[in-house]
């Protein structure tokens, strides 16, 4: 390409409703960068009305130098991990990529779109440009920003519609961005908690549905794979289900009666290594098991279908054993709380203090041990469901994989349920490690996932 004072990069965006309109030019300084976003701090500065769908700082453009003679050859284009995606001719971006004359830039599927272009120019490079702020970095631009300019100024004196009534611009963002449905959802929950004031079972009930939820949230949101919403209540509700039929009995004499996993009540009369074994056998083998078994039925489920629905439903990749896993686990707590640890401590207290003390303890109880579920059988179950997922992904090292991950989930499990006698500080070192395992398992398998690009947890991170 020729230098920059006979020929000069421009953006000229496009009417993609009127393509015959007139196209506003926006020309690219060799020796500054240009933001393009809804941000009035950006040298493109889009109408929040317009183009809701644009990201407050989408996408950066900027000159390039060779890394070996350092000087100036090409003019690159980066998304700045904006929640829409940016296109270039068609093709998601992912991170950077050089520009050539002609390209189509789309901040979004159906956003905003600009043709890079040269255009001859006799006068000065820098004649036609806006004031641009000095070359910094993404992560150093917001600081320089808001020191040059006060968050929140707008280039222009007049006060826009979208500015005075926010509501009115955000559109899709309010449930991309913002969180509007499980906001909605806790509202919800608690208008409900404020009527079953005096109804413990409906309160107790309650609480737990908006806890676990909440703890599973968590773990939807660091995968960043989207599924359906009731594929993964059906997992919850199928091991629930399970809980309260004969299968338990089986799993029951299988694993505590043929197997060495009946744990006394009197757990302290038995040593510590004696007590690892019976709760890997009685608690870790036989309780994991059990929780996997809504990820194997989704599998089968989804072998049956066609694409797309296949991928949807079913289980192909670790991403979707670790989401259908912890759900059945989310299940799992909220039955074994309400059903047995928490009728448990009311009936003890009840016998010995009073009806009311009793339910004061019962919410002391539940508390801990629904959001505990997160470093808790989530955890653990989750962990599983990273290898039944990678067992899939990896048919030929089927078995290995299996037998990898379902030891390991039960050992955690057994490990967690036994250290309970010892003391609280070792207790909270393998609530951390079980947590630990499951977090591991969540990067490894975004990295390993084939739907990478389309993960929406690159969004909490800016691209370098």
């Amino acid at each position: 390409m020729t230098g920059p004072s006979s020929r000069k990069a421009i953006l000229r965006q496009v009417s993609t409703d009127n393509p015959e309109a007139n196209s506003l030019l926006h020309f690219l300084s060799p020796t500054s960068e240009v933001l393009i976003g809804r941000d009035p701090r950006c040298q493109i500065v889009l109408d929040s009305l317009t183009y809701g769908g644009v990201s407050r700082q989408h996408a950066r453009v900027c000159l390039t130098s060779n890394q070996t003679t350092g000087q100036p050859l090409c003019w690159q284009l980066c998304d700045l991990g904006s929640a829409n995606g940016t296109y270039v001719n068609g093709q998601r971006l992912q991170g950077c990529r050089t520009l050539q004359e002609g390209d189509r830039i789309t901040l979004g599927q159906n956003g905003a779109q600009f043709i890079f272009e040269y255009r001859v120019a006799a006068s000065s490079p820098t004649a036609d440009f806006p004031p641009i702020q000095p070359v910094v970095s993404p992560a150093a631009y917001s600081a320089t920003a808001r020191q040059a300019q006060p968050l929140g100024a707008t280039p222009a004196a007049d006060v826009t519609l979208s500015q005075l009534f926010p509501i009115v611009s955000t559109g899709r963002d309010l449930t991309r961005k913002a969180y509007l449905i499980p906001g909605s959802i806790i509202v919800c929950t608690v208008v409900l908690m404020f009527a079953s004031i005096g109804n413990t079972i409906l309160f107790n009930l309650l609480l737990a549905l908006l806890l676990a939820g909440g703890a599973y949230y968590f773990i939807y949101q660091l995968c960043g794979k989207h599924k359906p919403w009731w594929l993964l209540v059906g997992a919850a509700m199928l091991t629930m289900l399970l809980l309260v039929s004969p299968v338990l009995s089986i799993f029951i004499l299988v694993f505590r009666g043929i197997l060495p996993g009946d744990v006394p009540e009197d757990i302290e009369s038995i040593g510590f290594p004696v007590l690892l074994v019976r709760m890997f056998f009685g608690a870790g083998l036989m309780e994991e098991l059990l929780k996997a078994i809504p990820i194997f039925v989704a599998y089968a489920w989804g072998s049956q279908m066609r694409s797309p629905q296949r991928e949807r439903i079913g289980v192909w990749e670790p991403l979707d054993g670790i989401l259908l896993g912890a759900a059945s686990a989310a299940g799992f707590t909220i039955l074994e709380t309400l059903g047995q640890y928490v009728p448990g401590i009311v009936n003890q207290v009840s016998i010995q203090s009073g009806e009311g003390l009793a339910e004061v303890y019962a919410i002391q109880l539940l508390i801990p041990r629904i959001l505990g579920s997160v470093a808790g059988h989530m955890a653990y179950s989750g962990y599983f469901g990273y290898f039944i997922g990678l067992s899939i992904l990896k048919p030929s090292k089927r078995w290995q994989i299996l037998g990898v991950g379902y030891l390991t989930a039960s050992a955690l499990h057994a490990l967690w349920n036994a250290t309970g006698v010892l003391n609280l500080l070792i207790l909270t070192l393998v609530g951390v490690m079980s947590y630990a395992f499951l977090a591991a398992a969540i990067l490894k398998a975004r990295t390993l996932s084939p739907t990478r690009s389309q993960n929406f947890a690159t969004r909490f991170s800016r691209l370098p």
